[in-house]
């Protein structure tokens, strides 16, 4: 199914959407497309909707697997735009965003689908849920100068850590069961990256509702909803493992030339499982997930 128009998409309401859970997969370039559609349809999202310009290709057997939109994903807001548009047909629904090169990971993904780990959330009395993007890169930079390899994915296993995030009305205090987290890349290179995209938390699971806004920050209008737990016990968070922050310092001019190799003594190899994830805590399973 394609739609040549978000308005297009928006009009039709696809059932499988509506009702979700559904992921929104939105491609800045060319590297990766195919693998990250595969990754979260295998998930057990309801649907995978693409959001990539026209002349972006994916293979042929993805192409009546997933619903298409034609949409320029590097254009100012774009992203965000597209969530909240999105938002108003699915309301009551799961969603998750993210770009291409960057695959969701749950706690025991390998025998539980994503829509039974939402539904254990949702009993929780939990409406959205904390991602950690956690940066992957390529282990030699000669063999992949993008950054990006499947084969030979590396990611920091320490150098993590969260501040309190301060609430502007309340003087500066901080937020109840708010923080921000920093790490990976984004750390490691930070005179790259601008103050503002540092962090590494992302609420990439939420469910729509009605008045719900993204910001550009990837928080929402709902403060709750950018809590990592609720009040009375720790819940469970994902993580978000992406290879975009490597690939935009590859590629900017600024970065590109001074970085030989991502890989430092506390680098280690991903091994695409979520075991590996919860041993080095980057992602939680609650109290009884």
């Amino acid at each position: 199914m394609r739609f040549n128009t978000l308005a297009d998409f928006i009009a039709a309401g696809p059932p499988a959407f509506v009702t979700g859970p559904s992921a929104m997969i939105f491609a800045e370039d060319e590297v990766e497309i195919d693998s990250t559609l595969r990754h979260h349809l295998t998930a057990g999202f309801a649907s995978v909707v693409l959001f990539a310009p026209p002349g972006f290709r994916i293979a042929r057997g993805l192409q009546h697997a997933v619903i298409r939109i034609d949409y320029d994903v590097t254009a100012g807001d774009s992203l965000i735009d597209a969530v909240n548009r999105a938002m108003t047909i699915a309301r009551g629904a799961w969603l998750y965003y993210g770009y291409n090169a960057e695959y969701l990971f749950h706690p025991f993904c390998e025998t539980r689908t994503v829509g039974e780990m939402l539904a254990f959330h949702s009993e929780e009395r939990r409406d959205a849920m904390l991602t950690y993007v956690v940066d992957l890169y390529a282990g030699d930079l000669d063999a992949a100068p993008n950054a990006v390899s499947l084969q030979d994915a590396w990611l920091d296993k320490s150098g993590y850590y969260a501040q309190a995030r301060p609430d502007p009305a309340r003087h500066g205090h901080p937020k109840e069961r708010q923080l921000d987290f920093f790490g990976g890349l984004r750390w490691r290179h930070e005179e790259h990256i601008p103050p503002e995209r540092r962090r590494i938390d992302r609420i990439a699971l939420f469910r729509a509702a009605k008045g719900l806004r993204l910001r550009s920050d990837f928080t929402f209008s709902d403060e709750e909803y950018n809590t990592y737990a609720c009040a009375w016990h720790n819940n469970l968070t994902a993580a978000v493992c992406s290879f975009r922050v490597a690939k935009a310092l590859k590629r900017n001019p600024g970065s590109a030339f001074g970085i030989e190799s991502f890989r430092w003594h506390n680098s280690t190899p991903f091994r695409w499982e979520s075991p590996q994830l919860l041993d080095l805590g980057l992602m939680e399973p609650g109290q009884w997930f």
